[in-house]
This record gives C-alpha cells, structure tokens and sequence, in this order.
C-alpha cells in the first residue's frame, strides 16, 4: 500500500490523481489540500478518509472544520497547514498540483522531510531549480514528473545514458491560435483562448498554452528535470498531441513517447514508477489516424516562448520575474483586466526592469515574485 498525499486535490491534476486511487487498490489518500473549494474538497474527505486536510483560506478551513467534525480528520489552513501535510510523517509521496509559486516551499519541506515528489507544479522548478535539485540529490529522493512531455522524456530516457542525450525534443500543441498572426490576436476573447484543442485542463495553464507561455515553463523545467542545455532543447509543434516529446541520442536516433491525450497515465506513472499498471481508456489506432504532422513554432508571433529561452539563458532570478509577470497577466486577464496581447507585453517590460539576482535564495526568490506584482499594480 503507497500512501501520498496531493496538493491541490480539486483542481484538474489532483482530481485526476484520485481517480486513479479509486481504479487501483494499493494507494492511501493520506493527505489532501485545496485552495477554496468546502464542497468538494468536503467530498473528497468523505470518499478518501485522509487523516489531515487543508484549505488555504482560513475562513473556509473552519467552515469545513465544522463539516467534517464527524470524521476523524485533522483540518489545517494557509502555508502553514500545507508544510505540515508536507512533512506528514505515513505520506510517501506527494503529489505537487497546486498553481503557482505557493508550490516550493511545501516541495522543498517534503523533500528535507524525505518524501518523493510527484511534480505537476511548474513553477517550482522554474523559479528554483537550482536549490531544489541538489536538494532532493543530498535528500536521495525522487522528482517524477508529471506534465505529459516531461513524464514522455523521463519513459525515453529510463534505461539510457543521460550522457549520450544529444537534444531534448519537447512537443507542443500549439494551442488554440497556432498559425495566427498578431493582427489575429487583437480582439481574442478570454472564451477564445480557453478552447484548447486537445486537453482538458485548469485556466491558468490553459491560457499558458494559448501564449506558449506554458511551453516556455517547460523548456525551463527540462533544462533542471534532465540537466541539459538550453541549447539541447527544441520545441515542435506536433498539433495533433499523440507524440508528447522525444529525445534524441548521440547517434542520431530518436525516441518518442506517444499515447491519447490522457493526464492519467503521466500521473499513473510517476505514482508506481518504476513499474507500469493498467490504466483503462482510448488506446492509439494508427491506422484511423493516418498522420502525425510537425511544424516549428512561431517564437515572434508568440513572444512567450522567446522571452522563456531569454529568461533561461539568463538564468538566476530572471525566471522568477518571467513566471511572476506571467502569473499576474493571466490572472487579470482571466479578470478582463487587460486584453490577451497585453500578456507577453507585460511580461517583456518586467524583465526589461528586474534587478537580477544570479543565485537567488528562497527568500530572494519571494521578494523577487512580490516585486513583479508590485511593478505591475503600479504601471497596469
């Protein structure tokens, strides 16, 4: 019996997760947190039975306190409820799904506290790669990707020499404006840009995808995932999303890792890694697909992909400045505080101004994040 523990358990990842508990039998929901959400997260702790469960919103934390006061569940609040789940001593593994930055401290408690991480939370390792890495290598544990293309790396790489990898190939959509000009986007409606073609996912990330600013957090993700280069990373368009990422050797040979799109089976994965459980759903049928299409993506049209390469070149508290400005766009433009454009503007002008840090602490990292709100409140 695994036990582990989820944040973010009511969003699209973490929902995901307990399906997967509920198809297989030898997992144990111990811990779970969620941002706002009494009834469903109440729900879950109905099904699931964790020991601890925590909202982030206090006021919500008591209300579902009082919920719940018939079951023998421990109910916590804020950062603080979430670093304890963190290092909650039955717990695994812990699946990290929440959005944001709210990500790293919880991980880098659960790594010292010698838990293996299942990482569906982007931002913690593009704002803190480089004190999270060495940090779970001193802890000996496990960060096991969840995102459909690193989980597709990681499944092409197991067995082979990390030293013979010649060039990541990291897959991409394109999203719902692939092939559209600037002059396209002008008047893109939020309703627009939250039709992806081919997942089913949260807004944030589904507006990250729109821009390519998703892909861009994961080209920084894989550069500390797989120790390589930003050089040794490419993105391709592959719109169909069958191929979700490839590596390529030394030798010239390539391998890919291709499936339906299905967030369940990178969860799966890293949850009983390094063995394979059957996962029920849609299985590829080559011949009604007949065509797997690749084109390279539009770095000028969609700026964010650019800026994400900048950003990583640069490297140090940049990428806390690239992801904080992102993060603060989408959220207004979720709001229809500013128009879909105004995200990569944004963006750029916040790098522009960020007084760079090369080896940032945690604490650095935090004030870098709030300086960026704060640059953008002033100025939008």
């Amino acid at each position: 019996m695994k036990k582990i523990g989820i944040l973010g358990s009511t969003g699209s990842i973490g929902t995901q997760t307990l399906q997967i508990v509920r198809d297989n039998k030898d997992l144990d929901v111990r811990a779970l947190a969620a941002g706002s959400n009494v009834d469903m997260l109440e729900e879950q702790i109905r099904e699931f039975h964790p020991e601890i469960a925590c909202l982030w919103d206090a006021d919500k934390a008591a209300k579902l306190k009082e919920r719940v006061k018939d079951l023998p569940v421990k109910i916590v609040s804020g950062m603080e409820g979430m670093l304890e789940i963190a290092v909650l001593p039955e717990m695994e593994i812990l699946v990290t799904a929440v959005v944001g930055m709210i990500g790293i401290k919880p991980t880098i408690a659960a790594i010292e506290a010698g838990k293996d991480i299942a990482l569906a939370n982007k931002e913690t390792l593009v704002t803190a790669g480089h004190l999270i890495m060495p940090l779970a290598k001193k802890m000996g544990v496990s960060i096991l990707p969840v995102d459909s293309e690193h989980s597709a790396i990681f499944q092409c790489l197991n067995g082979e020499k990390r030293g013979q990898v010649d060039k990541i190939l990291l897959t991409a959509s394109g999203g719902p404006f692939r092939g559209r000009t600037r002059e396209d986007l002008e008047n893109v409606t939020l309703e627009d840009a939250l039709k992806h073609p081919n997942w089913a996912m949260g807004r944030k990330i589904t507006i990250d995808s729109a821009t390519l600013v998703n892909k861009g957090l994961e080209v920084i993700e894989a550069k500390w995932l797989f120790d390589v280069d930003f050089d040794d990373i490419e993105v391709v368009v592959q719109p169909q999303s069958i191929i979700h990422s490839m590596v390529q050797f030394d030798d010239g040979g390539v391998m890919a890792q291709l499936g339906t799109p299905d967030m369940r089976l990178p969860i799966q994965y890293a949850l009983y890694y390094p063995d394979r459980k059957p996962l029920s759903g849609d299985r590829l049928d080559f011949a009604a697909l007949k065509s797997i299409t690749f084109e390279a993506p539009d770095m000028e049209v969609f700026r964010g992909l650019a800026l994400a390469f900048e950003a990583g070149r640069q490297g140090g508290s940049m990428t806390t400045a690239y992801n904080a400005a992102n993060e603060k766009a989408v959220a207004m433009f979720l709001d229809r505080k500013i128009r879909f454009l105004d995200i990569w503007d944004i963006i750029e002008y916040c790098m522009k101004e960020h007084r760079f840090i090369e080896n940032p602490s945690l604490e650095e990292i935090l004030a870098t994040e709030q300086e960026v709100y704060d640059m953008i409140e002033s100025r939008w």
